[in-house]
């Protein structure tokens, strides 16, 4: 594989991951807007299968060295400094 094919499915699968993330950080944009109970069942479950399969999906992009651990590491933990102000916000409701 050439130089730039590499680099093409570099920046598609980083494209992909931030996309993912995006629908994360609206879910939970989504539970703050509405400050419903963050420890709601449902809603845990639904976003810790969301943020498990993102992992995931990252570690498979940096196994096949499409994404650097690093950025990789830096996407998750952007979504859990925003499930961290969440918290914040509800419990200081």
């Amino acid at each position: 594989m050439d130089t730039k094919s590499q680099t093409s499915f570099q920046e598609k699968a980083l494209e992909l991951l931030v996309a993912d993330a995006d629908k994360i950080a609206r879910l939970i944009r989504v539970q703050m807007d509405h400050l419903t109970m963050p420890q709601c069942p449902l809603y845990e479950e639904v976003l810790d299968t969301q943020m498990f399969g993102l992992s995931r999906e990252i570690d498979f992009a940096v196994k096949l060295g499409l994404v650097d651990r690093e950025k990789g590491k830096e996407i998750l933990d952007s979504l859990e400094k925003e499930l961290s102000v969440l918290h914040d916000a509800y419990t200081d409701k």
